[in-house]
């Protein structure tokens, strides 16, 4: 009875062509993921009374941190051994064929931990050129982003990535392009608790806002989210072939 409750999971990852570029569904919510982190900081800005000028630079600094820093995050720590005779691929989002010729591939590989420490850099960098306080921009960047990890585990989802240990509770995801083990689905759990916590930040915002308090509340969640989010991926995903049990992702 329960086989027959499992979900069989095997979705192209790719959702269109466009002018032969392969358009991913995890490129797609990666980009909505920032797009609403955008708006969200927007508001706080603008709660704050925060020059509007400040704001403006600050999506292309996290933009472009979080794409270089995943980017060689990935080619570093996990495929050295083949960016380092293709650098050009490491930069450029293309694939240097034996001809010698080269085609549209997009960036095929992103480390989220290499894009948190890009973003950190980012940070201080945008900090450094409007005089900001680099802590009062971490406590709006904190209330945005469990919104956009969550849009990043529902792409994981999409690419049957971070795959759950085998179980046989009902609701179990059997992923097609692993095996057709029923599986936990690691992914969906970590989405929708990002979601959880996404709430709970825009609550505790509110409120502090209105007590004063924003920056010693948010500091907090923000310690114990992502403790409980570690034990969390400590406990259900299987990975495989990743290096320190980190997991590859996708864009475009």
């Amino acid at each position: 009875m329960l086989s027959l409750l499992t979900i069989n999971w095997n979705p192209d990852p790719e959702l269109f062509k466009f002018f032969g570029i392969s358009i991913r569904y995890y490129g797609l919510l990666w980009i909505i993921g920032l797009a609403l982190a955008y708006f969200i900081v927007q508001r706080q800005y603008s709660d704050r009374r925060i020059d509007e000028k400040k704001f403006e630079p600050l999506f292309f600094y996290c933009f472009f941190g979080i794409l270089i820093g995943a980017r060689l995050g990935h080619c570093i720590f996990y495929d050295w051994a083949y960016y380092q005779d293709h650098f050009l691929e490491m930069i450029l989002p293309i694939k240097i064929l034996p001809d010698g010729s080269w085609k549209m591939t997009g960036y095929t590989g992103l480390a989220s931990h290499g894009g948190t420490l890009g973003l950190i850099i980012a940070l201080w960098m945008y900090c450094r050129k409007t005089k900001m306080h680099y802590m009062d921009v971490l406590d709006m960047i904190a209330v945005a982003t469990p919104i956009t990890a969550c849009c990043i585990r529902l792409a994981n989802l999409m690419n049957s990535e971070i795959i759950g240990k085998p179980t046989d509770m009902p609701w179990a995801f059997i992923f097609e392009r692993e095996d057709m083990l029923p599986r936990h689905p690691a992914q969906l759990y970590e989405a929708i608790a990002y979601f959880i916590f996404f709430l709970g930040m825009v609550w505790l915002y509110k409120r502090g806002q209105k007590k004063q308090e924003t920056k010693l509340e948010t500091d907090f969640s923000t310690t114990k989210r992502k403790s409980t989010t570690v034990q969390a991926e400590a406990s259900l995903p299987y990975h495989r072939g990743f290096f320190f049990g980190l997991c590859l992702t996708e864009i475009f």
